[in-house]
Parts: C-alpha cells; sequence; structure tokens
C-alpha cells in the first residue's frame, strides 16, 4: 500500500499538484504493478520560512518519500526511481538535481489498514515483484 509524501514550496507545488500527482501515481502504478484506483498522496506545501534547501538546489526543489510494504525487488525499486526522475521534472521544468526520493520500506504487520493489520489484509495486488 504505497503512500507518498511530496514536499516544496507551496507556490510552486500548489499549480501543479494535479500533474504532479497523475505522475507520481503513474510511476508507483506501473513500476509497483499497483492499482490505478487506489493513490495515497499527501501534499506538504511549506512556505519559505519552513523549507530549507542547499545553494546547489533551485526554489523547484521537491522532496518525495514513498512508504510501502517491504518485499519488491531491488530492481522493481530502481525503477520506481527511474521513472519518477523521467515524469517529475518536466512537469515544471526543474533539474533533476531538484528532485530527492526516498523510499521507505515496512513489514505488513506495522500497517494498520481499514481496521486491522497489513498482513491481515487480502490485497487485491502482488507486492512480491
Amino acid at each position: 500500500m504505497p503512500t507518498a509524501k511530496i514536499y516544496g514550496l507551496e507556490r510552486i507545488i500548489h499549480p501543479m499538484k494535479s500533474q504532479l500527482s497523475d505522475a507520481i501515481h503513474s510511476c508507483v502504478s506501473e513500476a509497483l504493478s499497483f492499482p490505478e484506483d487506489k493513490r495515497l498522496q499527501r501534499f506538504f506545501e511549506l512556505a519559505e520560512e519552513d523549507f530549507y534547501y542547499g545553494g546547489d538546489r533551485s526554489d523547484k526543489y521537491l522532496v518525495i518519500e514513498i512508504i510501502l510494504f517491504e518485499g519488491r525487488s531491488k530492481e522493481t525499486i530502481k525503477r520506481l526511481i527511474h521513472l519518477l526522475y523521467e515524469r517529475v521534472p518536466p512537469i515544471n521544468g526543474m533539474n533533476k538535481r531538484d528532485l530527492d526520493i526516498m523510499i521507505f520500506e515496512l513489514p505488513r504487520h506495522c500497517w494498520g489498514l481499514q481496521g486491522s493489520p497489513g498482513d491481515e489484509q487480502k490485497l487485491g495486488y502482488e507486492v512480491a515483484i
């Protein structure tokens, strides 16, 4: 059950939120064989004083964190990262160095989903890919 958190400056994220959401979801769906109808994303639109980034980054800098069940292969996760670098920067003309991606894997029993632990859920999609 991948969940994405997207951090960036409000004035940058807000106008492109829909396109950004679509691009991220297309990457997650394709790389992880995740159902198209399940989209779990949170946008953190930050004020200038709440978002610091290095001098080698522009104001278009974004951070994407994706939390998912453990079990995907290294190749699958790398495919997701490559797809994100391919599809996200063109949305607002950012340079690839303005995008940081972090993937966090958790055991299914560490997630609570719809009233029970994740390892007790019938997901309807494959995790070990």
